[in-house]
């Protein structure tokens, strides 16, 4: 009876996490079902909608994205932010695009992060994980003193802020997170330049950027949003 209990416990734990034996049923390319070993297509936001698509035209996310294991935000990086220990991020389906442009013109990050299984569960750490990334934000300037974090929106799964940074290589940051508890995902973007930068910020509302990243969520993970 005990090795019976013990094999179902590790059942057990291989679906909730997904971290053994072998992948999760795979889905059309373009969609999940609510379980799903990988991002779909289609859970990336509109390039179009990216700020300075105007400039620099950006590509289709989902065409760059590589797969990610243990992805972390582009502000801890600039804000030495130490590790968080039982990171729900650990074990995330994560990927990452990733578009670098000339110096002084600005860099983009968009990373996805998913987490496999029931979605209430999946939303608590979702949400939980922004609510970490605003805290870890105003510690910012105590752990990277030459850092200055301005937080520009803080909501129940929603945060946006602007990071400057001092010393021999000034830089800014416009860092926007977003949860959807509805299919346990979390989608970030992230764009730096040199300070000054070659291109003036445009003038742009924080809830049009975060609308921007939920949006493809509710296709993306059927059934999530009804």
């Amino acid at each position: 009876m005990t090795r019976v209990l013990a094999a179902v416990s590790v059942a057990a734990m291989t679906a909730a996490f997904g971290l053994l034996g072998q992948p999760l049923g795979r889905a059309d390319p373009d969609t999940c079902p609510p379980n799903c070993d990988r991002i779909p297509a289609s859970a990336w936001i509109d390039s179009a909608a990216i700020p300075l698509d105007a400039k620099y035209a950006w590509p289709n996310l989902a065409g760059v994205a590589v797969f990610l294991q243990r992805p972390r935000f582009r502000f801890e990086e600039m804000c030495a932010s130490p590790p968080t220990a039982n990171d729900p991020r650990d074990f995330a389906v994560a990927a990452k695009a990733n578009l670098a442009n000339a110096p002084g013109q600005w860099q983009l990050q968009v990373q996805v992060l998913h987490w496999r299984g029931e979605s209430v569960y999946g939303g608590q750490l979702a949400d939980a994980v922004v609510r970490s990334a605003a805290t870890a934000l105003r510690a910012c300037q105590v752990s990277a003193p030459q850092t200055s974090p301005s937080i520009t929106t803080d909501e129940p799964g929603r945060l946006s802020s602007v990071l400057s940074v001092s010393g021999p290589a000034p830089t800014v940051l416009h860092q926007y997170l977003v949860s959807h508890p509805q299919s346990g995902t979390v989608a970030e973007l992230a764009m730096w330049a040199a300070s000054p930068p070659a291109e003036n910020w445009p003038v742009i509302p924080d809830a049009q950027v975060l609308d921007a990243l939920v949006a493809p969520l509710c296709a993306a993970y059927i059934a999530s949003c009804r």
